[in-house]
């Protein structure tokens, strides 16, 4: 199998969208690499797996699956025969009968992590001044306006529904663990790369890799893509 014929489909996580993968979309179509983000409406876990799906059907050939935060546990619950790889980007991945809060619990917070709760309308929203304080503190000032700028809220319905099998159990996974994570602590990512059999590249990142190093999270899709061609 050709790398070329790969194709790589993107998940943001919680509090972003698209946009959040634009540093690393630039340099993979720029070498000829198909590449797709998939629009996560954050209102359930079903809804959230249910629009994976059908950015999956636009996708040709098979398939590099890579999810930040969040939707870790979302790429891990399609079941479509396309994906050959899973990539973790400071990435939540529960079990089977776990919920994403069990693991984003799983260990005392960081000092720094913002104390979330539901809006009026039931929503979550991260607070402005927690782009900067914890979900990207090594981000510059642009980025961080944008990322605060179009964040998506997330619905408590995606995070407190146990999972089912989870795909990692039966595809290589590649993970990059954040050593400078204030969402979602190290002590987690380390437990749930090692938990899953996944390769494993730590790395003096914040919690959104995807903007402020894009060209590690690029090194590690490009790994995946390897392993899967020569596979």
């Amino acid at each position: 199998m050709s790398p070329t014929e790969i194709s790589i489909v993107l998940a943001h996580g919680a509090w972003a969208d698209g946009s959040s993968w634009a540093k690393v979309i630039a340099p993979l179509v720029a070498e000829g690499r198909k590449v797709v983000a998939a629009p996560l409406p954050l209102t359930s876990f079903a809804d959230d797996v249910a629009a994976l799906e059908r950015t999956m059907e636009r996708a040709a050939g098979p398939v590099v699956l890579v999810g930040h935060a969040y939707a870790g546990a979302v790429i891990a619950a399609t079941r479509d025969p396309k994906v050959r790889a899973l990539v973790y980007v400071a990435a939540l991945a529960p079990d089977q009968g776990e919920t994403v809060a069990d693991v984003f619990y799983r260990a005392a917070p960081h000092p720094l992590a913002p104390k979330l709760a539901p809006d009026g309308h039931g929503l979550i929203y991260l607070p402005d001044t927690a782009f900067a304080t914890a979900f990207a503190q090594n981000a510059g000032a642009e980025d961080l306006a944008l990322l605060a700028a179009v964040q998506r809220p997330i619905a408590p319905a995606c995070i407190t529904v146990p999972v089912d099998r989870p795909l990692w159990k039966d595809r290589p996974a590649w993970f990059l663990v954040a050593e400078q994570d204030r969402m979602i602590v190290p002590e987690t990512q380390h437990f749930m790369a090692q938990r899953m059999n996944a390769r494993v590249r730590s790395l003096a990142v914040d919690h959104a890799p995807l903007v402020t190093a894009p060209s590690v999270v690029v090194d590690v899709i490009q790994e995946a893509i390897a392993g899967v061609a020569v596979g």
